[in-house]
């Protein structure tokens, strides 16, 4: 145990990373995805050929292949970003094609009567969407949100393959020094277990309270 609390430091920056890393991949991939959601439901049928597209593009490629594009591929063309704002974005938009289906699942989740009426009152499509569907929608799909939220912690993980020093990464150091990498992935592992139980329990809550009950 002596690995662990001599390196208390390099883990608990690692940890402090992943949690960042986290929480802006997961805000962008619900902005994201709830455009592209938008897009799916949209009546244009060029505005959903293209939600489609990013969905079918972003999912049939490995995170990784995305990480290893954008960072190393980018600054070829002009593009020059931090390693962890570009995992940060990459991160984002690959997990808001997810999100984007989750939450389309809720839209169509939501009767059809409720955007008739919301169009018969004089709404257009994306106030109808934004004031009336997306509200109940979102309130439908938290537990896969908060699974999409986990998924997104554990891709974290991808980062450490192009530079960025989160959990895994400070990981992988400690043990290159100490070489006692039971201990040292254990303890890696049961700090990933922690934070999803944390989303968990904040899913768990967040879907009581936002219940709709039928």
């Amino acid at each position: 145990m002596n690995v662990i609390t001599d390196h208390l430091g390099e883990f608990g920056d690692g940890l402090l990373l992943t949690v960042e890393l986290t929480l802006l991949a997961l805000a962008g991939a619900l902005a994201t995805g709830t455009a592209v959601a938008a897009m799916r439901v949209s009546p244009v049928r060029v505005l959903r050929a293209a939600g489609m597209a990013y969905v079918e593009v972003l999912q049939n490629i490995p995170l990784l292949v995305w990480l290893v594009i954008a960072v190393f591929g980018l600054p070829e063309i002009g593009v020059i970003a931090g390693l962890f704002t570009t995992s940060a974005v990459v991160i984002a938009l690959y997990q808001g094609a997810y999100t984007a289906e989750a939450i389309r699942s809720g839209i169509n989740a939501v009767p059809a009567g409720q955007g008739e009426a919301a169009r018969a009152l004089g709404l257009t499509f994306v106030q109808s969407l934004r004031l009336v569907v997306l509200p109940q929608a979102l309130r439908t799909v938290v537990q896969p949100l908060g699974n999409i939220a986990i998924m997104t912690l554990m891709n974290t993980a991808l980062a450490a393959a192009v530079g960025v020093v989160e959990l895994t990464a400070a990981a992988n150091r400690v043990n290159l020094a100490e070489a006692q990498p039971i201990w040292i992935f254990v303890t890696a592992g049961l700090a990933y277990m922690a934070l999803s139980a944390v989303f968990g329990l904040v899913t768990g809550g967040l879907e009581r309270k936002l219940a709709i009950l039928r």
